[in-house]
This record gives C-alpha cells, structure tokens and sequence, in this order.
C-alpha cells in the first residue's frame, strides 16, 4: 500500500487531500508543523510526501532536506500557492521531486505521485538561464503576494523604500536572457 504524508497547516485542507488520496489507495497520515512533520516522516515512513512550502511560520524548503534525510526513499512533492520559477528551481536543487501549484486538482496529484521515480532523463533545456534581474522581480512578487498586494508592507519587510519597490516592480524583465 502507498503511505502518503501531508504536511499543511490548513487542517481542513490537508483532511480534504487525505480524504482524496484515501479513494485512490493511499495511506494517509497528517502534520501541521515542522517539528510534528518529522516526527510522522520517521514514525509513519511514508513512500510520498505532499509539502506544503508555507507552514505557518516554517518555510517548507527548509523541510526538504530533513524530510530526505528522514525517509530517502519517499518521492516528495512541494505544493504552493505561491509560485515562481526561482522556488520551483530551489525545490527541485534541495531534494524535491516534484512542484505543483495550489490548487491541484486530483487527477495531477495522482499523476505526479504515481510516477515510478524522478524523471532521469530531463529534456534539453536551450533558454540560457534566469537573469538576476528576473529572480529579483520574481522575489519580489513571491514575498509582494505574501503580503496580500500591500506594498508599503512588502518594502519594509524587503528594507527598501516603498517607490524604489514600486520602480522595480514596474521594470519586469521581458526577456529571461537579460
């Protein structure tokens, strides 16, 4: 049987995913927190793992390596509402296998999770890489989202003035070359 651990703070919805995946022969187990998520990573071994990257006040990019250290075997799949192509390359450079977006319906999640392994064989990739100034913008609209569109609160949470936020805000890079 397919043991999955879902590790979210929103209780009513991890009880949702687990209800889901318990349909489709998963084992579910829970946790709502860090410290209760490796906890449940070394008591229950799961073979999947369902990380969401905002707990609370935990970072789940920080549970990724602990997660694999605790249970190697299990594929792990980071979910986030917040997404961007600089924490999808961080997830997948920490020990992810994995990176959807939130809301996922059932039929992605069960394609992702029923995947045999990671792919080993990754396409050629023939863009040249992000541009600092591109990871920077797209930092900056992570912690912008974060913040609920406030930008006077982004700015202090960033320590820059409030219209140097909004000047580079304006300055999306359109070419990721750049």
């Amino acid at each position: 049987m397919k043991r999955l651990l879902i590790i979210e703070d929103e209780v009513s919805f991890a009880g949702i995913l687990a209800r889901r995946m318990s349909k489709h022969g998963y084992e579910c187990a829970l946790a709502h927190d860090a410290t209760q998520a490796l906890l449940k990573a070394r008591q229950f071994k799961p073979s999947h793992i369902l990380l969401d990257m905002k707990l609370a006040d935990d970072n789940g990019l920080a549970l990724i390596a602990p997660l694999k250290g605790a249970v190697p075997q299990a594929m792990l799949v980071l979910l986030t509402g917040y997404a961007s192509i600089a924490t999808a390359v961080e997830a997948m450079r920490l020990g992810a296998d994995n990176y959807l977006t939130k809301p996922a319906d059932t039929a992605t999640l069960l394609k992702v999770l029923d995947e045999e392994a990671p792919k080993a064989i990754a396409p050629e990739v023939d863009e040249a890489p992000l541009s600092p100034k591109r990871v920077e913008w797209e930092h900056l609209q992570q912690v912008l989202t974060a913040n609920k569109g406030n930008v006077s609160a982004t700015a202090r949470q960033l320590g820059m003035h409030r219209r140097t936020l909004q000047r580079k805000l304006l300055k999306k890079p359109l070419d990721i070359s750049q």
